[in-house]
């Protein structure tokens, strides 16, 4: 440094011209450094590579910085030889601190776009991975960087680590107590993470609380839940730690659940319509035939007499699945009609009464005599 400085010398007191040169030098290596960095980041584009894109991008910002670092701290060493001041000599403190400064918004960029790629290339080749982890281990990453750049700077500074460790021990006693639901919310976010009960985009429900809704993000405090009438709900991480949660996003299956009830005057019927419509089931290409089909006669109602079916469908889409309901139902009810038969619906048999046209008949007599 001194060298360039000492070719800098166009006579005395020429300090302002050195300064004016060497802040002209600046701009012009600042310029050429962002122009170099432009037209790599165009070819980097061409690239199939995305890693070498977040690279490039993460750094385009900090080396911009520290070219004007250097050049600030030569013109801070140009004016210090010729006005002596105490701020002065804290200009290369300031040089490796401003330096761990960019190197710390490097890496947490590098960091936040690798994330992101990963996130892209994951989604355009259809990968099943996991948002949540890649974007915890990101927010990790980005923490880890933070307190470790911050512990350089202060040891940079002359601060003693260990005594700042050890207030924060005691410190953080103070704290804990006095953050205990956000410390449960950050564990509770932290468990949801290693449990993987749901992820970004299921549908869950808690039979102990009135929620249900498509997940839309987990973050360190609070899981926000859409609910189907398009409500956001935020709900504290901890709050997971205590009730159930139930994913039917995770179904394997959708059952169909159905009792039907036939007209007593159908009784000689119910046995042949009982093994058509398991037979139309087991026909069908929606319903999943490994798993548990059941069409049986159950009970004899108080207007009808019942039997149930009891079978899987391969969809686990909700708008599908009704639609395959809706397309086995109609065809039990052909099945019913086929058969001469008819579905039953609440009725009353009186029994017992006189015979009507006798009783009109006295009814008429009394009248002549009256």
């Amino acid at each position: 440094m001194q060298e360039l400085l000492s070719w800098l010398n166009f006579g005395e007191n020429t300090w302002i011209a050195q300064v004016f040169f060497i802040v002209f030098l600046t701009v012009c290596v600042n310029f050429l450094v962002r122009l170099l960095l432009k037209k790599a980041q165009k070819k980097s584009l061409q690239t199939e590579n995305p890693w070498d894109d977040a690279l490039i991008l993460a750094a385009r910002k900090p080396l911009a910085l520290f070219v004007w670092v250097i050049g600030l701290s030569v013109v801070a060493e140009i004016v210090q030889t010729v006005a002596a001041n105490e701020l002065f000599e804290y200009s290369g403190l300031v040089q490796q601190i401003a330096i761990i400064l960019l190197l710390m918004m490097f890496l947490i960029q590098l960091i936040k776009n690798v994330e992101e790629n990963f996130l892209k290339k994951a989604k355009k080749s259809e990968i099943d991975s996991d948002e949540i982890t890649v974007r915890v281990v990101g927010r990790l990453l980005r923490v880890s960087v933070l307190v470790t750049g911050g512990i350089v700077v202060l040891q940079t500074l002359g601060i003693s680590v260990t005594g700042v460790v050890a207030f924060g021990g005691v410190g953080g006693i103070a704290i804990g107590f006095a953050a205990q639901d956000l410390l449960a919310n950050f564990f509770g976010g932290l468990i949801i993470h290693l449990d993987k009960p749901f992820k970004v985009g299921d549908w869950i429900r808690s039979p102990d609380r009135e929620i249900e809704g498509t997940v839309e993000d987990i973050g360190w405090r609070v899981t926000i839940i859409r609910t189907f009438d398009k409500r956001p709900l935020y709900i504290p991480n901890s709050i997971f730690t205590k009730i159930s949660v139930e994913n039917p996003s995770r179904m394997l299956n959708r059952r169909i659940y159905e009792t039907i009830g036939l007209r007593y005057s159908d009784a000689a019927k119910v046995g042949e319509i009982i093994v058509a419509v398991k037979d139309m089931l087991k026909n069908q290409a929606e319903i999943d035939s490994d798993n548990t089909l059941i069409v049986n006669f159950n009970s004899m109602g108080a207007s009808s007499l019942d039997f149930f079916i009891y079978t899987f469908t391969k969809t686990t889409d909700w708008v599908h699945y009704h639609e395959v309901k809706q397309d086995i139902l109609l065809k039990i009810i052909d099945i019913i009609h086929e058969h001469g038969a008819d579905i039953a619906f609440p009725t009353t048999t009186l029994d017992g009464l006189p015979d009507f046209e006798k009783f009109t008949d006295k009814i008429s007599d009394k009248s002549a005599s009256a």
